[in-house]
């Protein structure tokens, strides 16, 4: 792009960055209010920012046009034995001058991923305010595509719930494990089917034994089980939004709670017995005291794209995927 100077990231822009994180971050809370309003200062912007700059074999790179910077990109790896080659972009990790055309982006992965392919780091992901169509753009005109949507909505308990006829909604109990074992993988089942085809490790039913083992006497996880004549079919799991892996900094509303898994056994898909899981899910986060409820899917899974849409999730940040052959 003509008059931009593109250098190496460096400590010394990370002032001028977190001031163009900051108005990122206004401008996408103009879009979605239950974002965290504390990163609109751009010294709490540039804490999250300072966060991913200093991930192990972190690099990137910064924009410049008449002295000023008009944008920046940092990735970082992730570990490989579970991400493969790759290199990850967090929410944090870019931002463009709001006075500059968002093609300044293209510019600054041009020069970044030239050095992360030749570390042969060649599956990249992006975390990308879902609102900022102009930015979603110049990542997508850059070979990236849309794999995983972040979801967010209000908390506020169905007045007219119900459950499904032969259905009940309880707490698991010990005595079922390998039925509740069935509901546990039937997720990472459906993930690896069309379209998904996702790579993620599938447990076996001892390593799920052990994890319900653990989960049941930790007692930390509120777990609403869909049963269908006393027997387990559906499972909802949630936990405080801080324990989420995937959630955090510019992506995490204040005061919320994470719909961290949900699964149906497939010949129960379809009737009703997760909307009414969803609805004893957010009936139990405002007894809590929780005031947002986030989750996440991939959108290619056409069950869980179309489900939580319906159910109020709006979506706050899409990840972006590129694969380089």
């Amino acid at each position: 792009m003509a008059g931009l100077e593109i250098l190496p990231f460096a400590d010394e822009h990370l002032n001028e960055a977190a001031r163009l994180l900051a108005d990122r971050h206004t401008r996408h809370r103009d879009a979605e209010a239950l974002l965290p309003p504390r990163f609109e200062e751009p010294e709490l912007a540039r804490a999250e920012l300072e966060r991913v700059w200093h991930m192990d074999d972190a690099s990137g790179t910064a924009a410049f046009r008449g002295g000023r910077m008009a944008g920046y990109l940092v990735g970082a790896p992730r570990p490989d034995q579970v991400w493969g080659a790759n290199l990850w972009v967090e929410a944090p990790g870019h931002a463009v001058d709001r006075a500059e055309d968002a093609e300044v982006v293209r510019d600054l992965y041009a020069a970044a991923a030239a050095r992360w392919v030749e570390e042969e780091r060649v599956r990249h992901s992006v975390l990308v305010p879902a609102a900022d169509e102009a930015l979603l753009d110049a990542w997508w005109r850059l070979s990236f595509g849309k794999q995983h949507a972040h979801g967010v909505q209000e908390v506020r308990a169905p007045r007219n719930a119900s459950v499904p006829d032969g259905f009940e909604i309880r707490g698991p109990r010990a005595d079922e494990v390998e039925q509740l074992i069935d509901v546990d993988l039937a997720l990472p089942e459906h993930q690896r089917g069309s379209p998904v085809f996702g790579a993620a490790h599938l447990s076996s039913r001892d390593e799920s034994r052990a994890e319900w083992a653990r989960t049941l006497d930790q007692g930390e996880e509120q777990i609403l089980i869909g049963a269908h004549d006393g027997r387990p079919v559906a499972c909802w799991a949630l936990v405080p939004a801080e324990r989420s892996n995937e959630h955090r900094g510019l992506q995490l509303p204040e005061h919320a709670c994470h719909l961290g898994f949900a699964a149906t056994l497939p010949e129960f898909r379809g009737t009703g017995i997760g909307v009414a899981l969803t609805d004893a899910a957010l009936a139990w986060a405002e007894a809590e005291g929780y005031t947002a409820m986030i989750t996440d899917w991939r959108v290619t899974n056409l069950l869980s794209s179309r489900f939580w849409p319906k159910r109020g999730f709006r979506v706050s940040f899409l990840r972006l995927y590129r694969s380089i052959p």
